[in-house]
């Protein structure tokens, strides 16, 4: 997929300049926690980068690195905007192409499909770019590629998987896609999100992620590194959080990232909006403006999202904190010189008539093909994840049969926050309705319809009638055709109304009630949401974007009223019961198709984590009682992440799912429905229970807490790789080689044949893991290896091979801080899915013995073997660089088969204590409570970044293969190093 031409130029341009690779993308280490000096490596731009900035005036190079960048005529510069939005399709810029959320991308398992994806959205970009003579950017803020560890994230839809595999190969067909496919220039430039280690949306800004070296290493870094090792994304965005107590907007980190790529120089990291405000404010790590940008361009920060298209910020503290001493005009050049390459290699420099991309106009915007393509991608990640015990379940429906389509989801398709504007949608009832025709389709909501009546004039609640509607007001006449609102509850709290006089939800408008919205929307609250809140037997409506009761003032609803007593009663009446008419519609069918589930803006989504997993009572009663009356009943659940189904699962013969799949959402489900196509799609995220089955949304240690499939996150509802097909797959003759030990160097191939064993042309996913089953330290349970997306035909066989280099097999060692193949033996699974693997086997892996641990070099402590990890935490040595162990009264770290052959006879310790008084330090053997070898008192060292050496004093030091245990007593210090003599 990706261009080995595009790396080798990148790799490679500038020649004769002087320009080189940073760093070796087969032995670079990204270290977050090193203590390095400087953080960079000093490699020259080409030479006309190199130019530019020589003319380029020290104001002029600072109004580079802003998100805006204005025109700089004296060098040829057009102005130039960081930041368009394109996760899946072009968003916020009017109509685009909108393909399925990015979830629901990743659940395709198939990269050639989303390298098609991305192409097509590349276009669209430059097309709506060529339209608007540069006005829309061509730097791409996507795709997010954060791990989906924790469904209960509130921008979980944006990510492709809770594995580094698939989400690497799915982001890098994405990434290539959007880049396209010349050689040289690219058609736009992705930037990676959000890096590193956020997953939550509340407190975001100040979560601290606490990521040891060997899981920072193994599981969160992969996620990024496939995109920027093949060249085809351009950069990353550092997240709002903290890493190991440090802001990822000034985390060495950031530099590293260009230790991966073909040319360090064509990578341009930028900033979250506003984050880097968050330096002197949420997080008040730094004390003022200058001090903190200046932090930020020496960390690897090149471009700074704040305070919209006003510089003057950004550019005032960067060249203060140049006359303040923080930066040099070198530092200056470093980022904006990435800034240029990147616009270079947009082709900003080049003639028209050179421009490969010229020719993208507005006519590829909504493309005939794109919509094929939309629909295509919409089927291929659907999930099929029930079909009866033995796949004798209703799917898939004969088109002979009257089938009931009911449920809230049945009859509307939603964008998300990132969504572009549909051209059209297409509902899954409009679907059906085409394939059966309308004289054997049966429909309903399945939604109450209600009128208000206000209880103390006993008037109803009355809406305006065409587009725009009307401000509710209340009409002391029953008037049901402008007196009707549909109900619909989207959480446990949530609902919205929808006005049958024009189909328009009920909206806040200043504080006026008014039913003119085409659906729920909004940033961060969602202003058609509703509660309905029991006062006794009346109800008061509770609007929780205003933080306001719903009054009724001079015949008018508002939102303003402060407190729920002074709210309006209402009356509820139920005019039409939803869940009966979906019964009926149900009986009156041969089979019934249920379309629940979430609303992307509603529950959980950026700004906002979701507290449940569960459908909302409603939406399950429906489910229960339909399918009470219609044994022959499918659920069609669409959601942007893990559904808690609570016994839905046992109760329905068959559960199809799909995010929220677009504007060809309709036809792509009904091909799936009845069998044109068989659902290939396989789950990239492990389906818990419940929630309440989940640790702490801000505890990032995985290993620890055993979430992901990699670390055997107990009893799923749904494991990773689920999902059932139409067909039947049967696996045999797995062959692995070599059949003796693996040597360095060596690759080893694993095949097996895959049959399709049933009626029905089908797809299906192959998946490949191994497990070390020896180790000198804890291993994940499974890791995937490989995966491929096959199509095979009735009574068809293909052989699938997988290849996994001797070098894969390596783990990071903590004892001496390299990656390390062990000498052991691996477990090869392959399967279905990763509780259902059909084929076994084993590999020799001919690697080494990790030696015992040798603390008589400086060993850093957050290269800890163990630790009491709910009473310790990762945090920042200095604010520029390296990583300690903040430790309290009783807490622990141990390090593991330590030699003590030597008879070490005292230990120095590199510590720091800001608190008054003086805690204890004590280093034991065994266990926390084991003999104790010695201890010093550690008084305050003056601040938090004071360290200071103390010495212990070592009796009974002695043996080999000990387990040696830090342990602080009596208050709180900061472990940075323990080295024994």
């Amino acid at each position: 997929m990706v261009s080995q031409q595009r790396r080798d130029v990148l790799a490679g341009i500038g020649a004769g300049t002087g320009l080189s690779l940073v760093g070796g993308i087969a032995t670079a280490e990204i270290d977050g926690t090193d203590d390095r000096d400087d953080g960079t490596s000093e490699v020259p731009f080409d030479d006309r980068i190199a130019d530019l900035l020589e003319r380029l005036t020290i104001d002029e190079k600072a109004s580079l690195l802003h998100q805006y960048q204005p025109p700089i005529p004296s060098a040829g510069l057009d102005a130039f905007r960081t930041g368009t939005e394109a996760l899946h399709g072009v968003a916020w810029l009017g109509e685009a192409t909108v393909f399925p959320q990015a979830i629901g991308l990743g659940s395709t398992w198939d990269p050639d499909l989303v390298e098609r994806v991305g192409d097509a959205v590349g276009d669209e970009v430059r097309g709506k770019h060529n339209a608007t003579d540069g006005g829309v950017g061509l730097n791409i803020w996507s795709p997010t590629v954060d791990p989906l560890r924790d469904p209960r994230w509130g921008r979980n839809e944006e990510g492709y998987a809770e594995d580094p595999l698939v989400s690497g190969e799915i982001a890098t067909a994405y990434t290539d896609g959007l880049t396209g496919d010349h050689p040289t220039y690219l058609k736009t430039a992705p930037i990676l999100k959000h890096y590193i280690g956020y997953n939550n949306e509340t407190e975001r800004t100040t979560t601290n992620a606490e990521l040891p070296p060997r899981l920072l290493r193994e599981y969160y870094l992969p996620f990024f590194r496939d995109p920027i090792e093949s060249g085809t994304a351009a950069g990353v965005m550092a997240s709002y959080n903290l890493v190991n107590g440090r802001p990822m907007t000034v985390s060495p980190l950031l530099d590293g990232v260009r230790e991966w790529a073909p040319d360090g120089n064509a990578i341009m990291n930028v900033s979250d909006a506003w984050a880097p405000v968050n330096l002197t404010g949420d997080q008040a790590y730094f004390d003022s403006d200058a001090e903190a940008r200046a932090a930020a361009v020496l960390a690897g920060l090149d471009s700074f999202t704040e305070f919209g298209a006003d510089n003057s910020t950004t550019t005032d503290a960067l060249l203060g904190a140049i006359e303040d001493g923080h930066l040099d005009e070198t530092d200056l050049d470093r980022a904006a010189g990435h800034v240029l390459t990147v616009r270079s290699l947009l082709g900003e420099f080049l003639e028209p008539s050179e421009d490969p991309y010229a020719d993208l106009t507005e006519d590829v915007i909504g493309h005939e093909d794109h919509r094929e393509l939309a629909c295509e991608a919409a089927r291929k990640g659907t999930v099929l994840l029930e079909n009866g015990g033995d796949g004798d379940g209703v799917l898939p429906l004969s088109t002979d049969d009257t089938v009931a389509v009911v449920g809230p989801l049945s009859d509307r398709v939603f964008e998300d926050w990132y969504s572009g504007t549909m051209p059209y949608r297409i509902t899954l009832r409009e679907g059906l309705r085409d394939r059966f025709g309308p004289g054997r389709l049966r429909t309903d909501v399945g939604a109450d319809r209600i009128a208000l009546k206000e209880r103390s004039s006993g008037d109803y609640v009355s809406a305006g009638v065409g587009k725009g509607g009307g401000v509710l007001g209340l009409q002391s006449t029953d008037a049901p055709s402008v007196q009707l609102f549909e109900r619909i509850q989207w959480t446990d709290d949530a609902w919205t109304l929808r006005a049958t006089a024009n189909e328009r939800y009920v909206t806040v408008d200043g504080d006026e009630l008014v039913n003119s919205s085409d659906g729920p929307g909004g940033w961060e609250v969602v202003d058609e949401a509703f509660e309905f809140v029991d006062v006794g037997d009346a109800v008061v409506l509770y609007h929780p974007g205003s933080d306001s009761y719903v009054t009724v003032e001079e015949g008018t609803l508002r939102a303003s009223a402060d407190a729920q007593a002074d709210a309006a009663r209402f009356d509820v009446e139920v005019r039409t019961d939803g869940i009966e008419a979906a019964v009926e519609a149900a009986r009156d069918a041969d089979a019934a198709v249920i379309a629940v589930g979430t609303h992307p803006l509603m529950g959980g989504r950026e700004t906002q984590d979701r507290e449940t997993l569960a459908l909302p009572h409603s939406q399950r009663e429906l489910v229960e009682r339909v399918s009470d009356a219609q044994p022959d009943t499918a659920v069609v659940l669409q959601s942007s992440y893990p559904v808690h189904l609570e016994g839905v699962e046992d109760r329905v013969p068959s559960i199809l799912w799909t995010s929220h799949a677009g504007q060809e959402t309709g036809r792509a489900l009904t091909d799936v429905l009845v069998g044109d196509v068989s659902p290939g799609g396989r789950l990239t995220q492990t389906w818990p229970r419940s929630a309440d089955r989940l640790p702490d949304i801000t505890e990032y240690n995985i290993a620890e807490t055993g979430m992901t499939y990699r670390y055997g996150q107990a009893d799923p509802l749904y494991a990773f790789g689920h999902g059932r097909s139409y067909s039947s797959f049967e696996y045999d003759d797995r062959r692995i080689s070599p059949t003796g030990p693996l040597e360095p160097g060596e690759t080893a191939t694993v095949s097996v044949q895959v049959t399709n064993t049933g009626s029905t042309a089908a797809d299906e996913v192959v998946q490949f893991y191994t497990r070390q089953r020896q180790s000198r330290t804890d291993q994940p349970e499974r890791v995937l290896r490989g995966f491929e997306r096959i199509h095979l035909e009735p009574g068809e066989s293909v052989t699938v091979e997988f290849s996994v280099g001797y070098n894969e097999f390596s783990f990071w060692d903590v004892t001496r801080r390299q990656r390390v193949v062990e000498r052991a033996t691996h477990s090869v699974l392959v399967g279905a899915a990763s509780d259902d693997i059909r084929e076994r086997g084993s590999i020799r892996v001919d690697g080494e013995t990790i030696p015992p641990r040798d603390l008589s070099a400086t060993t850093r402590a957050v290269d800890a073997d163990d630790w009491s990890w709910s009473e310790i935490e990762l945090l920042d040595r200095s604010r520029s660089a390296g990583t300690v162990v903040g430790m309290t009264d009783g807490s622990w770290l141990s390090f593991a088969d330590v030699d003590l052959r030597s008879k070490p006879t005292k230990a120095t310790v590199s510590v720091a204590r800001a608190d008054e008084g003086e805690a204890t330090l004590q280093l034991r053997r065994g266990s926390p409570s084991g003999p104790l070898l010695g201890r010093t008192g550690v008084p305050s060292t003056g601040g938090v970044y004071e360290y200071a050496e103390r010495t212990l004093s070592l009796e009974h030091a002695n043996g080999n293969n000990r387990d040696l245990y830090v342990v602080v007593r009596g208050g709180d210090v900061r472990v940075h190093t323990i080295q024994l003599e």
